[in-house]
C-alpha cells in the first residue's frame, strides 16, 4: 500500500509525465521515428538492426539508449538517493533537463542526430529523479508499469480482494499526464516542428523555478 503522497508529489508526477509524453511523441513523429522516453521498443530495434547488419541503425540506437542511462547517471550524481523526498536537489536536475530539451530543439531543428541524443539523456535524467516514494516506484517517462497496475488492480477487484486506491490515483496521475502531453506534443509539432521541444523544455524550466521557490518557502 502507497503511504500518503504530499500534493507536491501527485502535481510533480503529472507535469513530468506531462514533458515527457511530449518529447516521446515527438521523437516518434520526427527524426527517424525513435522513442525517446522509454528502452524497450529501441532494445527490440537494436536487436533487429544486429540481425539484419543494419550498422547505422545499430549505431544510432546504441547511442540513444547510453544516452538514457548517461541522464540517469547524471541524476543519481546530483540526487545521490533513491528515495523522493523535499530537500534533495530536484530544481538542479529540472533545470538540466530543460537546458537539454532546449540543446536538443536546436539540434534537431539543424539536423543533428546529436539532438536526439539530447532529448533522450533529459528523459533518463528525469526518469531516475523520482525512482521511489515510500517504497512505491514511480516513473514518469513511460506507463507500462501503471497500466500493469491497472491489470493487477482490476483482478483484485473482481476476486473482492483489497485494492490500493493511491496507487490507482498514482496510475491516472502519470497515464494522464503521459497522454495529455502526447496530444499537446503532436499538435505543437505539426506546427512548429522541433522547436515544439521548446515547450516541454520551459515547462521543466518553470517546475524547477518553483520547486526551488517551495523548497525554500518550507524551510
Amino acid at each position: 500500500m502507497i503511504a500518503r503522497l504530499p500534493r507536491w508529489v501527485w502535481a510533480g508526477a503529472w507535469m513530468l509525465a506531462f514533458t515527457a509524453g511530449m518529447v516521446n511523441v515527438i521523437g516518434l513523429l520526427g527524426f527517424q521515428h525513435r522513442a525517446i522516453t522509454h528502452l524497450t521498443g529501441n532494445t527490440s530495434l537494436l536487436a533487429a538492426a544486429i540481425v539484419q547488419a543494419d550498422r547505422q541503425a545499430a549505431v544510432s540506437l546504441a547511442w540513444l539508449m547510453l544516452s538514457f542511462v548517461a541522464g540517469s547517471a547524471v541524476s543519481g550524481a546530483i540526487i545521490q538517493d533513491s528515495t523522493l523526498r523535499l530537500g534533495r536537489r530536484y530544481g538542479v536536475a529540472l533545470g538540466l533537463v530543460a537546458i537539454l530539451l532546449a540543446l536538443s530543439a536546436r539540434g534537431l531543428s539543424a539536423g543533428n542526430v546529436w539532438g536526439m541524443y539530447a532529448a533522450a539523456c533529459a528523459c533518463g535524467l528525469q526518469n531516475a529523479m523520482a525512482s521511489t516514494y515510500s517504497g512505491s516506484v514511480v516513473r514518469t517517462t513511460h506507463v507500462s508499469g501503471m497500466f500493469t497496475d491497472l491489470g493487477i488492480s482490476a483482478g483484485h477487484a473482481l476476486l473482492r480482494l483489497p485494492v490500493d486506491g493511491r496507487r490507482l490515483k498514482l496510475c491516472g496521475t502519470v497515464i494522464t499526464g503521459f497522454l495529455s502531453g502526447g496530444i499537446i506534443g503532436a499538435l505543437a509539432f505539426a506546427r512548429l516542428r522541433y522547436d515544439a521541444l521548446l515547450v516541454p523544455a520551459c515547462i521543466s524550466g518553470g517546475v524547477a523555478l518553483a520547486y526551488t521557490i517551495y523548497r525554500h518557502a518550507r524551510r
